[in-house]
């Protein structure tokens, strides 16, 4: 079993978007729908170092966030439209995680999206127009929510925990051992 980050998901959409619009992300993908991809700044992106780590591998919103589309905005000498440089977040994003999926796991048939990034239709799209040959759609298929899967996940890790059993893989995390995730304190509301 393996498993590991691609790189930002929704993260730098998310926040791009609500640098510019009063909501909390782009609905459906309506502005990048809209905007067009800068090809430039998309070479510039997908040339970050992590895209070429080895796996496992792992990132989050202390290294996708928007100083860093900062820094590699400075490294290109134009002014893009703001929804251009959403589409073109969106179309790294999608990238990335097709281009995971087919390095890593080449016999793969069907892919299941769970999250933000399953409401997003031009995500969506985007991630089959990459992954040609590949049902891509999202955990409804599979008979549980895409909103649900990370609550899912976390009630397996608690369960882990009370069971005093590893809730991580090394495999997927790079951890150097597996561990018992989390930490259990009891209550004292009837004292």
């Amino acid at each position: 079993m393996s498993g590991f980050d691609t790189g930002p998901g929704n993260v730098l959409m998310d926040e791009w978007y609500q640098q510019h619009h009063l909501d909390l992300y782009d609905a459906n993908g309506d502005w990048a729908r809209d905007g067009t991809v800068d090809e430039e700044l998309l070479d510039i992106l997908m040339m970050d170092s992590f895209f070429g780590q080895a796996i496992p591998k792992s990132t989050g919103r202390e290294y996708f966030n928007l100083k860093w589309l900062a820094n590699i905005l400075t490294q290109v000498d134009k002014a893009i439209p703001a929804k251009d440089i959403q589409k073109t977040l969106l179309e790294m994003t999608a990238r990335s995680i097709t281009d995971a999926i087919t390095t890593y796991t080449e016999d793969t048939d069907a892919v299941y999206v769970c999250g933000g990034g399953s409401h997003n239709e031009v995500l969506m799209n985007a991630l089959r127009k990459h992954l040609p040959g590949i049902s891509v759609e999202t955990t409804s298929k599979l008979g549980l929510a895409p909103d649900w899967v990370e609550a899912c996940a976390f009630s397996w890790l608690a369960m882990r925990t009370l069971a005093h059993q590893a809730g991580n893989l090394p495999a997927v995390t790079g951890a150097r051992k597996p561990s018992i995730l989390g930490a259990i304190y009891p209550s004292n509301i009837n004292s």
